[in-house]
């Protein structure tokens, strides 16, 4: 009954975040302070992992391809698909949901506990709205951190590949052209859209519905972190067999 009653509460919050929206000139604050916390703030450590991510994945391929009949450019190809439809959508989403979700989790607890949010109701301020809205609106920019961790992903690739000695220039970019069907970025950029909705009210839920003090912040964070990634990969199932099955 937990679950039902949690589901119910999310659904409802949902709702909550469109109605009675607060005015448009402490909303924008609010949103450009989101953007520079939830996007530019993450734009390092995407980066960092997309780079080195991308190079082991080239590496790995090379060194698993020992028949001499298996064309060279294949390292090129396979490095492109998995950073494309799974890495840069799927798992830098499940990294977000620690670094992004566990910070959103955190700040709005800590205003549950702090009795921020009872005084913004006292105010006769929608609190769901004046919170969560611009978190989601910051988060619709996810797409463009997404793209950065593919080119920096393919780019990983190539200079491992290269200066690593496990392939020539020619062969990895032959590999990245070959074969190329447009509709699988769009795939992967519906995928980061739901993900990043779910990165926005997931945590957000467990946040402004925690109870407690100090430590059960620690936990709503971390139960946060959870089921954002279960609803990630849950959704990465779905998605995957609606749009390419």
């Amino acid at each position: 009954m937990k679950y039902l009653h949690n589901i119910g509460a999310y659904f409802i919050m949902i709702k909550d975040i469109f109605r009675k929206p607060t005015k448009w000139s402490v909303m924008k604050t609010l949103i450009l302070k989101d953007i520079d916390d939830l996007i530019i703030g993450s734009l390092g450590i995407v980066a960092f992992i997309a780079f080195f991510v991308g190079g082991v994945v080239a590496i790995q391929t090379s060194l698993n391809i020992n028949n001499p009949l298996i064309p060279k450019y294949l390292v090129g190809f396979a490095t492109r698909q998995s950073i494309i439809l799974e890495f840069a959508p799927t798992f830098i989403s499940i990294i977000m949901a620690g670094k992004v979700g566990s910070f959103i989790t955190s700040s709005i607890g800590t205003m549950r506990v702090t009795e921020q949010i009872d005084a913004l109701e006292v105010m006769g301020i929608n609190a769901i709205n004046y919170l969560v809205f611009p978190k989601f609106i910051a988060l619709t920019l996810y797409p463009f951190i997404i793209s950065i961790a593919m080119f920096l992903g393919v780019l990983g690739g190539m200079a491992a590949c290269v200066y690593g000695g496990y392939g020539t220039l020619e062969d990895y970019v032959e590999g990245i052209q070959t074969d190329f069907i447009p509709f699988h970025i769009t795939y992967a950029f519906i995928k980061t859209f739901v993900f990043a909705f779910i990165l926005a009210t997931v945590p957000s839920f467990y946040g402004y519905f925690m109870k407690g003090g100090a430590l059960e912040v620690g936990k709503a964070s971390t139960t946060s972190f959870v089921w954002t990634s279960v609803m990630i990969i849950l959704l990465n199932f779905l998605l995957t067999s609606l749009l390419l099955g």
